[in-house]
């Protein structure tokens, strides 16, 4: 956990994009959502997308929601900082071999169609993951396979998202005791553990909320806004209980 739990100050929100900003399970960003981010950053906050997606995504995400231009991706493998100014941490072509071992042993292993990445394959979620876990292992290939509940991601051991972020923040000259993770699944528990304060919405794993300070009642969206709500009442002084959108 981050050491720093009596927030007197927050500097950065890292959020979640696909089941924390997005509503209905279809990528739609819940606009109510971006709306309080686009406040909170208005208030001298930096807010940065913290996504299993692609950081281009990401980064897109930013400069039209009006954030902070700096995003992490590919579950912490990537940052962008600008249109051509990418920061990478892994090595795609070894979770390629994993790929490939995969395919070999599971004829359902398939790769989903997504934005270009640079450091990881995502696959669809068509196999069992404990399985091809083991698989991995078996190949003695120092990989991992996580599940963002919308795609399978095969990366490098030692990359999460909490990898990322702590080049993300220390690029805005931010210490993570004063960000707070906000998130729905099991990869973003690295940030959780990270940053001084955690948010889990409602529809999140049990094994996610219990790593999380707070647990919001609010699902997709709708928790996103409560989450950052329930920060400016709590921490945030100056800002009103109610975030006027």
């Amino acid at each position: 956990m981050g050491g720093h739990t009596d927030l007197d100050t927050v500097k950065a929100f890292a959020i979640d994009i696909d089941g924390t900003l997005t509503e209905n399970g279809g990528g739609i960003i819940h606009l109510e959502a971006l709306a309080s981010l686009r406040y909170i950053e208005s208030m001298g906050c930096r807010v940065i997308f913290v996504t299993g997606r692609s950081s281009a995504e990401a980064y897109i995400l930013s400069v039209f929601g009006g954030t902070t231009r700096v995003a992490v991706g590919e579950n912490g493998g990537t940052v962008m900082t600008g249109p051509q100014q990418h920061i990478s941490f892994a090595n795609k072509e070894n979770c390629m071999k994993g790929y490939e071992v995969l395919k070999k042993k599971f004829d359902s292993v398939k790769l989903k169609p997504v934005f270009n990445r640079l450091t990881e394959v995502v696959l669809c979620r068509t196999f069992d993951m404990q399985q091809g876990q083991k698989v991995l292992e078996d190949n003695k290939l120092d990989l991992y396979i996580s599940d963002s509940q919308y795609a399978f991601h095969i990366n490098e051991k030692g990359i999460d998202k909490s990898v990322g972020l702590k080049k993300a923040l220390r690029i805005l000259d931010i210490d993570p005791a004063y960000a707070v993770a906000i998130g729905d699944s099991e990869t973003d528990i690295p940030m959780f553990n990270m940053c001084g304060y955690s948010i889990a919405l409602n529809h999140a794993r049990d094994n996610v909320k219990a790593k999380a300070k707070h647990v919001v009642k609010g699902r997709q969206g709708e928790g996103a806004v409560e989450a950052v709500e329930f920060v400016a009442s709590t921490f945030l002084s100056g800002i009103v209980n109610r975030i006027d959108t």
